[in-house]
């Protein structure tokens, strides 16, 4: 089994709500978790989103990793640097269960959007890119297609495309019920000019070779082991469970980005209270 990130070995300790609301109260922490959000970022970045010392950022960032609200691993690109990665479920658990030793009613849902009379439908266009396109991104591909029940349009490719893994398909088939059929790998100049609402790069090093692509949205990148390094390339068994994991980490953050995109593009229907009672009681 491969170590997804270097926070896998870093003991999550439970916060009260005061403690939880001290961290993250912080102005600098709350910045980086505002950056962290969207795209995994190095602290060379963040050092200059934030404008601090590198020093004051790596210390808070420290900070955040201890209470497992922010992980880090290193990049397949260049291992010298690390990209960190906003714990948004864990974040989303301690946000609830802070409001909620406040007020029952204040217990969130982060499953759910925060405003529960509207309707909120994600659409749009995404392109996820790998090296490959071989495994990470054809997964990421079918899991928004799903769980957008086809609103969004869903597309992959990679710099340098070769056969698509066999496990890709088996894992979206036996944990998820999705039949990809027959995956095909696709050359990232294929969408050359398209726009997208989210680019989303999930390869330490196609991030560095990343087009730009025109659209109103920043570049995102969502630092994810590749599932078939280090296992023999012949024993499809032996790297299936990485698969699993890879496509687990894939659905949360999809996920997520669900919302972002419902809430970006504003798609709602507000419900009428009238018609809504008119419907409840003929």
């Amino acid at each position: 089994m491969y170590v997804r990130r270097m926070a896998a070995a870093t003991i999550e300790r439970e916060l009260t709500p005061p403690e939880f609301l001290q961290l993250v109260g912080h102005p600098l922490r709350w910045q980086l978790l505002r950056d962290l959000a969207y795209s995994d970022r190095t602290v060379r970045e963040l050092t200059g989103r934030a404008g601090q010392p590198q020093n004051l950022v790596s210390y808070h960032l420290a900070k955040l990793r201890d209470a497992g609200i922010v992980s880090a691993r290193r990049s397949t690109a260049d291992r010298r640097d690390a990209y960190y990665r906003a714990e948004l479920a864990r974040l989303a658990s301690m946000l609830s269960t802070t409001g909620e030793t406040l007020h029952p009613a204040l217990r969130g849902d982060p499953a759910r959007p925060a405003d529960a009379d509207r309707v909120v439908v994600a659409t749009g266009r995404v392109l996820f890119l790998c090296t490959g396109n071989s495994a990470r991104s054809q997964m990421a591909e079918a899991l928004m297609r799903f769980r957008s029940g086809g609103r969004v349009e869903s597309c992959s490719a990679g710099s340098k495309p070769k056969p698509v893994h066999p496990n890709a398909a088996r894992v979206m088939r036996a944990e998820y019920g999705i039949d990809v059929g027959d995956p095909q790998s696709k050359h990232l100049g294929l969408f050359a000019g398209q726009r997208f609402d989210q680019v989303i790069t999930l390869c330490d090093r196609v991030r560095e070779v990343c087009p730009e692509f025109p659209g109103p949205a920043e570049a995102v990148h969502w630092s994810v082991v590749d599932p078939s390094v280090g296992h023999p390339p012949d024993d499809v068994a032996a790297s299936y469970a990485s698969f699993r994991d890879t496509a687990m980490e894939l659905d949360e953050r999809i996920g997520f980005l669900l919302v972002a995109l419902a809430t970006r593009h504003a798609i709602a229907s507000p419900i009428d209270p009238t018609t809504q009672h008119a419907k409840e009681h003929p």
